[in-house]
C-alpha cells in the first residue's frame, strides 16, 4: 500500500509533454559501393516526453522517415539507387547541458513500409533473393538547440545495428553481415504541451 502511494505521488510530480516533428533526412547505405549522405528524404511525426528530473527527460517518437542511397551518376556499369520508407519509433534519453543545449542518445526500431532498388533500366525485380528486412534497428546520438520555449532544432546521426539486407555476394566478415542504413537528420521539434 505504501509503495503504491509513493509511486502515485512520484508520477504526479513528473511532467509530461509532447509535440510535432518536421525535418529532412540525409542517408547512405553502407555496403552499396556508393559513398556519402546523398539521399535526401522527409522526416515527419510526433513525440511525447517525460521530465525525470531537472536535467533529464525521456522521450518516445513516432515518425515517417525516408532513407536509402542515391547514385547521381547512374549508367550501365554503376550501382543502383535505393529508396526506403519507414515508420520509426525512437526511444531516447535527453540530458540538458545548459538552457539552450541538450544532448540525446537512444535506440530506434523502424518498420519498412516501402522499398525500391532502381538501376538505369528501372526497378530491379521484386523477385530478387536480396529482399530488404522488414525491421531496421538503429542506435543514435543527437543534439538539441532551443530556439525558444517551444521550438527546438534537433540534429541526429544514426546507424543500423542489424543489416537491412545481405550483400550482393551474400558474404559476411566478422561484424559486417550485410548492408546498413546510416542517417543524418535535421528537424524542428515544436512543443505543444
Amino acid at each position: 500500500m505504501l509503495c503504491c502511494l509513493s509511486l502515485s505521488i512520484s508520477i504526479k510530480a513528473q511532467s509530461f509533454g509532447g509535440g510535432m516533428i518536421l525535418g529532412l533526412s540525409t542517408s547512405q547505405v553502407s555496403g552499396d559501393n556508393l559513398g556519402g549522405f546523398k539521399k535526401a528524404g522527409l522526416l515527419i511525426g510526433g513525440f511525447i516526453d517525460l521530465q525525470l528530473n531537472n536535467a533529464v527527460r525521456s522521450q518516445m517518437e513516432m515518425t515517417f522517415i525516408q532513407k536509402g542511397s542515391n547514385n547521381p551518376n547512374m549508367n550501365e556499369n554503376s550501382y543502383s539507387d535505393i529508396s526506403l520508407s519507414y515508420v520509426e519509433i525512437p526511444l531516447l534519453i535527453k540530458y540538458q547541458q545548459s538552457r539552450k543545449i541538450a544532448i540525446e542518445g537512444g535506440v530506434e526500431t523502424a518498420l519498412l513500409i516501402s522499398a525500391s532498388d532502381n538501376d538505369i533500366y528501372g526497378q530491379i525485380s521484386a523477385n530478387s533473393s536480396r529482399k530488404f528486412n522488414r525491421t531496421d534497428i538503429s542506435v543514435f546520438i543527437g543534439i538539441d538547440y532551443f530556439i525558444n520555449q517551444r521550438l527546438i532544432l534537433n540534429s541526429r546521426i544514426s546507424n543500423s545495428i542489424l543489416p537491412i539486407r545481405a550483400h550482393a555476394s551474400n558474404t559476411t566478415f566478422q561484424f559486417n553481415k550485410g548492408q546498413y542504413n546510416s542517417v543524418m537528420s535535421f528537424a524542428l521539434h515544436y512543443i505543444l504541451l
